[in-house]
C-alpha cells in the first residue's frame, strides 16, 4: 500500500529510510511547538491553545503534503511570521484593540483563502517555475547558509556582539560544546554511510545534554532561558486551551477598518509567498526533485498543502503555516517522498500527548542537524554560472548574501529578483524577463514602498 501511494521504488528509497527521514525532520523542527506558544502568548493568546493548534495544523498540512503532493516537506507555523503576528500586528498596529489576536487570525485566514485561489489558478506555481535556474541555485545556497546560521545561533556557537555584530560563543557554554560534538558525530557517521546519522546525532547530543545536567555542568536557569533537558514526564492530556483559540475570528473589525486590514493581509501574503517558494525550491533541489529544466513537478499541489494548512491553522488558532526549511534535515537522511512527510505528521499528532517529552529537546541538540544540512545545501554553488550574464550572477549572489544576513528567505528572494530584473533591463536584455518575473518585481517594488511608509 505504501509503495502504491508514495512510489518508493520509483524514487529510489524504502520504508525505513523514509521513516527515519521523517523522524529527523520532526526532531529538527519540534522546537516550534515550544517557541510558537511563547511568541503568540505575547499577543494575548492562550499558550496551551496555541500549542494544540500548532500541532494539529502542522499535522493537517503535512498530511496533505504527503498524500496530495508526495514530497518530503513538513509544514508548521512559520518563524518570523509568528513574530510579525504577535509583536507588529497584535501589540503594534492593533495595540489598542481588545482581543487584537482575533483580527490577526482573521488576516491569516483570509491570506489562506487567497493562497488557495492562487494555487487553483497556478499563480504561485508559475512564479516558482519562472525563476531563472541561476537564481534557484543561489536561493538554495542562501537557504543553506540561513539554516546553518540558525543552527549556530541556536547553540550559541555564534552570539550577538555590540562591537562586531556577531562573535564566537564561549566553550564554557555546554550547549555550544555539545552542539559541536554532535556535529562531529553526524559528520563521522555520514562518512561511514550510517543510516540515520542525522537522527542519531540529534539524540546523542540530547543524551549528552542530560548527562551534563545530571553532573552539574549544564545548569538550569529558567530566568535566563535555560530549561531542563531531562523530561519530568512523558505524557500530558491538557486540551482545554483549544477552546480559547479555535474559531476566534473577528470580521466585525474588518468591516470597520477595511484598508488597515488589507495592509495587514498583504504583509502576511508577501512573506509567506516567498518564504514558501524559497523553501520548496531549496529542499526540492537537494532532494533531486526538480526536473531537467529546473522546474518542480506537482508544484501546485505543494502550494495547495501550504494554503490549506494556513487556513486550517487560522481556524484552530495559530499564525501562518508554511513549509519548513528544516525539512532539509529529512532530505539529508534520504527522504524523497510523502512517506517522510507522513511520518513527520504522525509525530505532530503524537506530540499532542507526548508534549512533555518533545518540549525538552534543547536547541543545541537540533543545531548540529541544521549546521550539517546547511553544509549540504551550499553545494549547489557549483551549479551557479559565474561567467556570462552579470544579471544571473548578481541575482544569485544577492540571494546568497541577503538571506542569512537579513534572517529572511523572502528578503533574499526580493533582492535577488529585483537585482536580476533591473540589470537585465539596463543591459539591454529586458526581453529575457518574462511576464511572471515582471509581476513579481512589481510586487517587490510595492513591498519596498510599504516598508518605507511604515518606517516613516
Amino acid at each position: 500500500m505504501l509503495e502504491k501511494w508514495f512510489k518508493l521504488k520509483e524514487h529510489g528509497t524504502d520504508v525505513r529510510t523514509e521513516i527515519v527521514a521523517g523522524l529527523t525532520t520532526f526532531l529538527s523542527m519540534a522546537y516550534i511547538l515550544a517557541v510558537n506558544p511563547n511568541i503568540l502568548s505575547a499577543g494575548g493568546m492562550d499558550s496551551n491553545g496555541v500549542f494544540l493548534a500548532t500541532a494539529i495544523a502542522s499535522a493537517i498540512a503535512t498530511f496533505i503534503m504527503a498524500f496530495l503532493a508526495n514530497y518530503p516537506i513538513a509544514l508548521s507555523a512559520g518563524l518570523g511570521l509568528n513574530a510579525y503576528f504577535a509583536y507588529t500586528v497584535c501589540l503594534g498596529e492593533l495595540g489598542g484593540e481588545p482581543d487584537a489576536f482575533k483580527v490577526a487570525l482573521t488576516a491569516v485566514f483570509v491570506e489562506g483563502l487567497i493562497f488557495i485561489l492562487l494555487s487553483i489558478f497556478k499563480v504561485r506555481e508559475e512564479i516558482i517555475n519562472g525563476i531563472p535556474s541561476n537564481l534557484k541555485n543561489g536561493i538554495t545556497v542562501g537557504i543553506g547558509l540561513f539554516i546553518g546560521f540558525i543552527g549556530l545561533r541556536g547553540a550559541n556557537i555564534v552570539i550577538p556582539s555590540d562591537a562586531t555584530t556577531v562573535e564566537l560563543g564561549s566553550f564554557t557554554d555546554p550547549g555550544m560544546s555539545l552542539a559541536l560534538i554532535g556535529f562531529l558525530i553526524i559528520l563521522i557517521l555520514s562518512h561511514f554511510r550510517v543510516k540515520g546519522s542525522v537522527l542519531i546525532g540529534i539524540i546523542a547530543t540530547w543524551v549528552l545534554g542530560m548527562i551534563a545536567e545530571a553532573t552539574g555542568w549544564y545548569v538550569v536557569n529558567p530566568d535566563a532561558g535555560v530549561y531542563s533537558v531531562i523530561p519530568s514526564s512523558i505524557v500530558g492530556f491538557d486540551f482545554s486551551g483549544l477552546s480559547k483559540t479555535a474559531f476566534q475570528l473577528d470580521f466585525g473589525w474588518v468591516a470597520k477598518n477595511f484598508i488597515s486590514f488589507v495592509a495587514i493581509v498583504f504583509a502576511f501574503l508577501y512573506v509567506d509567498l516567498f518564504d514558501t517558494i524559497g523553501t520548496v525550491v531549496g529542499v526540492a533541489d537537494k532532494a533531486g526533485l526538480l526536473d531537467k529544466n529546473g522546474k518542480l513537478p506537482r508544484a501546485g499541489k505543494v502550494l495547495m498543502a501550504d494554503a490549506i494548512g494556513t487556513t486550517a491553522g487560522a481556524l484552530l488558532g495559530t499564525s501562518t503555516v508554511t513549509s519548513f526549511v528544516e525539512s532539509g534535515a529529512g532530505v539529508a537522511e534520504g527522504g524523497k517522498t510523502g512517506l517522510t512527510a507522513l511520518t513527520t505528521g504522525v509525530m505532530f499528532v503524537l506530540s499532542l500527548i507526548l508534549a512533555p517529552l518533545f518540549l525538552t529537546i534543547p536547541g543545541f541538540a537540533t543545531a548540529p542537524a541544521l549546521i550539517y544540512v546547511g553544509m549540504l545545501m551550499i553545494s549547489s554553488a557549483k551549479n551557479i554560472k559565474f561567467e556570462g550574464d552579470i544579471a544571473d550572477v548578481a541575482g544569485a549572489y544577492m540571494a546568497i548574501i541577503m538571506m542569512p544576513l537579513t534572517y529572511s528567505i523572502a528578503t533574499g528572494i526580493m533582492f535577488a529578483i529585483l537585482t536580476w530584473v533591473i540589470i537585465k533591463t539596463f543591459t539591454g536584455k529586458a526581453k529575457d524577463v518574462g511576464p511572471v518575473m515582471w509581476v513579481v518585481a512589481l510586487l517587490f517594488a510595492l513591498r519596498i514602498v510599504t516598508l518605507i511608509t511604515n518606517f516613516q
